[in-house]
């Protein structure tokens, strides 16, 4: 056994064939039951072709079963196939390409801010995350225990809503908040006063901002006349993954949104302010930008490509 490195059970299955048929049965292998059938490469291949079309039945996608049921292979079978050549027909991705014909310049204005911001200025990333449920569940859940996650009813009573207006510094990563009752061209001059306060004087600020109505508003414009230290870049039109401030909105709604239970509009303001001061003491970094421009240019004409030769 040291010798041929094997297992005790197999020199021992070696001395009962030599026992049995001599030297002649330890040079040949002995034979086996028949196993699994390989799949002929023409049923692998309508298999690929079929799950690359649409489904002629009521469905947007094809199901393993479906598929078995289809071509006459067991759903093991299918999924095997499907794994082998990278097919996932019950996944789908969500996309945007944007229209804006300024795509590109808008693109490296943006990106410039992030990536060498100019001298004695404050780089902001600003926007509004609107109608943030305070939702109540109509039972309490049990906590986490070993074995047993936290629970939560699937029913909710609505407590009314706010509108989070923040303001993220791309140097120092921290946050500026102010929760209001709506998202009008009124209540976005109030948030734009708030940080004319809060940002130290003889300091120029560019504000980075989606193309929504309420930024482009007459008394807008009107506003920043008054305010000359200010200059809006907007970014381009269903780029809203540009705007930086829209990944605290997604760490705020991940981490205390979305299990959130909030008996009243207060205490949901409240529970975002906290969140907001605990970003900025413990959490707050400066904002680092390293995807290419050219290369998400080059990317977006690729799409456009796509779509075309496919539509």
């Amino acid at each position: 056994m040291v010798t041929t490195g094997k297992s005790k059970t197999c020199v021992w299955r070696w001395q009962e064939r030599f026992m049995a048929e001599g030297v002649d049965g330890l040079l040949r292998e002995k034979t086996r039951p028949p196993g699994t059938p390989r799949t002929p490469d023409e049923k692998v291949a309508e298999v690929i072709r079929l799950t690359q079309d649409a489904p002629p039945h009521e469905a947007t996608h094809w199901t393993i079963r479906a598929m078995g049921k289809a071509v006459g292979l067991a759903a093991s079978t299918v999924r095997e196939i499907w794994k082998a050549h990278g097919l996932s027909p019950h996944r789908w991705r969500q996309f945007k390409l944007s229209n804006d014909r300024a795509f590109a310049e808008k693109l490296h204005d943006v990106v410039g801010l992030y990536v060498a911001p100019p001298a004695h200025a404050v780089v902001l990333s600003v926007d509004e995350k609107s109608q943030i449920q305070a939702l109540d569940r109509t039972q309490p859940g049990l906590p986490l225990k070993k074995g047993r996650g936290p629970t939560m009813t699937h029913d909710y009573k609505r407590n009314g809503t706010t509108t989070l207006f923040a303001a993220l510094n791309v140097l120092d990563g921290s946050v500026i908040g102010q929760n209001m009752q709506r998202h009008r061209h009124q209540e976005f001059i109030r948030f734009l006063n708030q940080i004319e306060r809060d940002v130290p004087e003889g300091k120029s600020v560019h504000g980075i901002l989606d193309n929504y109505c309420t930024h482009k508003h007459a008394k807008v414009r009107a506003w920043l006349a008054r305010h000359p230290r200010w200059t809006f870049h907007f970014i381009p039109t269903s780029s809203s993954w540009l705007n930086a401030v829209e990944g605290f909105f997604a760490k705020l709604t991940r981490r205390r949104l979305k299990h959130g239970v909030f008996h009243s509009v207060v205490d949901l303001q409240a529970a975002i302010n906290r969140f907001i001061a605990e970003h900025n003491s413990t959490e707050a970094k400066p904002f680092v930008w390293s995807a290419d421009p050219d290369d998400i240019i080059a990317a977006r004409n690729r799409g456009f490509q796509m779509l075309d030769s496919i539509h």
